[in-house]
């Protein structure tokens, strides 16, 4: 049977019906160790209880009424954020492009009313993915339509005929503060990166380069954009991965974990960054809704728990000591180990597809990414049996790969 949804997805065999914690199920009631999360966006875990609750009281209440109104949900979530941040205020998003898309027009709009409206481009950084808008497409660069010849896997087809990209990007190479600082020219308005490439391949900018950029930024009249949409919201055991380089963004887009499920995104800003975004600049239909805003609120509520963090920290150690252990055990299969927290990758010998595919069969869903390199983006609520269970099933698969190759 054709199915009458675009064909844009590469979809694999698993049929999802109900998850519960770490764990997915399918339709045939299989169960799955859930490493994928939704790709970094159940964070809490599938069907978390508080999550359900807030949500399903709300929906008996109000859904929607539109942003002429106030949100009072919204309003205390902001305000949360704005605790917990460097920030000063907030707009509400249905997504992390959208996120992303919201710092890209704050960026600009501050220059326009600095009087610099000639600023307008913005530098980013190979290997990067913001999002499948045009502007965010665009601002990841042509670099992502190279093939990886390596392993005969195509080039990302996100570029391919939309027409000539959206003008307004330089790009860089990856980590060179040199590469960043002669890129900088009286049209630029602003450097945007991820603290850590999720789709590229869980590449880690170092703390020296996030306070190099920040420097970089003050020095040149720059605003500093952090693209936090997946290792953002306690992923690396800090509310945001830059805090671990002890600097302030001027804005940050952060979207996946923090709805744990719900669509919801943000832009997060100062105040001297938003200057440019007064009334009918910006908007969203659905942005701030009721019931995003309730799941929200109740993801903060758990994330912001004493000992949420530390747990965060003590499973993202635990797990990266493990898979040091297994490149060790199978370095025909699995050569290194890559991450912070609970967004961690582990580079691999066969193509990364195939491995997947083994994974999957026997019980463990993983992501893929560049570089050949399986994805691990763990719910942030497991415990050490987890770790143990998924190390034990990359184990399994390591020797059944190693056994047919010889």
């Amino acid at each position: 049977m054709t199915s009458p949804i675009y064909d844009v997805y590469k979809r694999v065999e698993v049929r999802p019906e109900r998850g519960e914690g770490a764990y997915l199920y399918d339709e045939a009631g299989k169960r799955y160790l859930d490493f994928t999360s939704g790709i970094g966006v159940v964070a809490l875990g599938h069907a978390h209880p508080h999550l359900v609750k807030a949500l399903t009281d709300q929906a008996g209440k109000l859904w929607h009424s539109s942003n002429i109104f106030p949100i009072p949900p919204g309003e205390r979530l902001a305000q949360r954020l704005v605790d917990a941040t460097f920030a000063d205020t907030v707009f509400f998003t249905n997504s992390g492009a959208e996120a992303v898309e919201c710092a890209i027009k704050t960026a600009r709009r501050f220059h326009f009313a600095e009087g610099n409206p000639h600023r307008y481009r913005i530098i980013t950084m190979e290997g990067a993915f913001h999002g499948r808008t045009l502007a965010t497409i665009a601002a990841a660069g042509k670099a992502r339509m190279q093939p990886d010849a390596s392993h005969n896997q195509p080039g990302s087809p996100e570029l391919y005929g939309y027409g000539p990209p959206l003008d307004g990007f330089d790009l860089v190479p990856f980590d060179d503060l040199d590469a960043f600082a002669a890129a900088i020219t009286d049209e630029t308005a602003a450097i945007m990166v991820e603290p850590i490439q999720g789709e590229g391949g869980i590449r880690v900018l170092s703390p020296d380069t996030l306070r190099g950029l920040r420097d970089l930024c003050d020095q040149c009249g720059l605003l500093l954009i952090l693209d936090e949409v997946q290792c953002g919201t306690g992923r690396t055991g800090t509310f945001f991965f830059h805090e671990q380089a002890e600097i302030e963004p001027d804005i940050v887009a952060v979207a996946k974990g923090i709805g744990g499920g719900f669509p919801l995104g943000a832009c997060l800003s100062t105040a001297h960054a938003a200057r440019g975004m007064t009334p009918g600049t910006h908007g969203s239909t659905y942005g701030g809704n009721f019931l995003a805003m309730a799941v929200g609120n109740a993801v903060m509520d758990i994330v912001l728990e004493d000992g949420f963090m530390e747990n965060v920290r003590e499973m993202g150690d635990y797990l990266a000591e493990q898979l040091r252990g297994l490149c060790a055990r199978h370095p025909q299969v699995y050569t290194a180990q890559r991450g912070v927290g609970l967004i961690q990758g582990i580079c691999c010998v066969p193509p990364n597809f195939e491995l997947n595919a083994a994974l999957r069969k026997a019980g463990l869903l993983t992501v893929n990414a560049a570089g050949n390199v399986l994805r691990l983006l763990p719910p942030l609520i497991i415990g050490k049996e987890h770790v143990d269970e998924a190390v034990a099933l990359l184990d399994q698969v390591a020797a059944n790969v190693s056994s047919v190759s010889s």
